[in-house]
């Protein structure tokens, strides 16, 4: 693995499983031994401490104010990896201007520095800032179930990367999936629609089965490789996780 790898990860519609998603593979990560970074990039409505029952005296605000070093505010988290939270419920990143974005963007570069890589939790939607902060990440994940809105929502996500960015890779992760070949089959459906349409061929970099296992986690503020450590989607993400590295 490239020390400094920023990975992205975005979704075009909420609701997915998107920030589960980065603080279970952040885990997984950590569990492998790498350095790892989850960067709440989510400008609108940060939540990667809440779901981890975080209280962070200090987060991704206070480091753009000049208020706090990125060491004080990034928070060492007991299973092995980091994470630099953004404003829980405020909105306060959400009206950033563009020279705004670019300094949450040279902070995660900065931060990227110290670590074997940086998950970039991004906002759902296709906002400029996603935009930005996608192209400029070394990898996008692009996470989709396989409801109808969810993936056009991935497909345009998919056909923006593109516009900004036409060598950057671009993988699809299909959450939510009632069975692997369901997943397949979901994956299979966006791909055809890139290949007609943008003469792209995304690849798959894993799919995620739907597991009762996940909301519980989340209703507790939990980690799923800790709780359910054997569980279909634990296993799965893991799977994810070595398609990764």
């Amino acid at each position: 693995m490239t020390q400094g790898r920023m990975i992205a990860v975005a979704s075009g519609k909420g609701g997915v499983g998107k920030t589960w998603l980065c603080i279970t593979l952040a885990h997984a990560l950590a569990r492998l031994g790498h350095r790892v970074l989850l960067f709440d990039a989510d400008l609108g409505l940060a939540n990667v401490d809440i779901q981890l029952g975080l209280t962070p005296r200090l987060d991704l605000v206070a480091v753009l104010a000049n208020r706090a070093t990125l060491s004080d505010a990034i928070i060492a988290h007991e299973d092995g990896f980091h994470v630099l939270a953004g404003h829980s419920g405020s909105g306060a990143l959400a009206g950033l201007t563009p020279d705004g974005v670019e300094q949450v963007l040279m902070t995660a570069r900065n931060a990227a520095a110290f670590y074997d890589i940086t998950l970039l939790d991004l906002g759902a939607g296709l906002e400029p800032p996603v935009r930005r902060l996608s192209a400029a990440s070394d990898e996008l994940l692009i996470v989709t179930t396989d409801e109808p809105t969810s993936l056009t929502d991935a497909y345009a996500v998919l056909k923006l990367h593109a516009q900004d960015r036409p060598t950057g890779p671009a993988r699809i992760v299909v959450n939510q999936a009632p069975s692997p070949s369901s997943g397949e089959r979901t994956y299979a459906t966006i791909r055809r629609a890139a290949q007609t349409f943008l003469g792209l061929n995304p690849d798959l970099a894993g799919i995620v089965r739907r597991d009762a296992r996940v909301p519980d986690t989340i209703r507790n503020q939990a980690l799923l490789l800790t709780r359910y450590p054997t569980c279909h989607a634990a296993t799965d993400v893991e799977q994810l996780c070595q398609a990764l590295i």
